[in-house]
């Protein structure tokens, strides 16, 4: 399955499997770098970093249910093959391909396009999603102060428009004609 996220955003690599206490032990693989794991034999779970990344333990979230994992606060450093191996009486496997984009500071558009390989029933599915439109909270931020500073000033240009026009007649009303 390939999935495509921004810098800063959270990815949830699900296992898809139902029924996970079937499995004796769950691993999940960054590379050749064994990054997690649930050992139900001796019910422990275990997430490890990376020897490039010390940070990324802190970042991994590991759901002792569904045996999913989640990758908070991403980076581009987090790109690349991730593969969760289930151990019970045979082994089997579901890899993902995650793309991590650098954050721009302005909305686009992001396309992802997603295949999912179960290599159990050898099938193959391409899932796309549509072109959506995203910003994130502070962006948003800066967009509603824009907005309300734009806003202010139209009253005030209103407010002196109406004043300026208020006191000009006035003054007209004022000055008598000349006889």
């Amino acid at each position: 399955m390939s999935m495509s996220v921004m810098e800063g955003d959270s990815v949830s690599l699900n296992t898809g499997v139902t029924e996970v206490q079937n499995y004796h032990l769950i691993q999940w693989m960054f590379g050749e770098i064994k990054i997690a794991e649930i050992n139900r034999l001796s019910q422990s779970s275990s997430i490890y970093g990376t020897d490039d990344d010390k940070t990324l333990k802190n970042r991994l979230n590991l759901d002792p249910q569904s045996g999913s994992l989640t990758i908070t606060h991403t980076r581009t450093t987090d790109s690349g093959l991730y593969q969760l191996i289930l151990t019970s009486g045979e082994t089997r496997s579901k890899s993902f391909r995650v793309t991590v984009s650098e954050s721009s500071s302005s909305s686009s558009c992001v396309s992802s396009s997603c295949a999912v390989n179960n290599s159990t029933l050898k099938h193959t599915e391409n899932l796309n999603t549509d072109c959506t439109r995203c910003c994130d909270t502070f962006e948003a931020a800066i967009r509603l102060v824009i907005a309300a500073v734009v806003g202010v000033a139209a009253v005030a240009v209103l407010v002196y428009d109406f004043r300026s026009t208020r006191s000009e007649q006035h003054r007209r009303d004022s000055i008598k004609p000349m006889e």
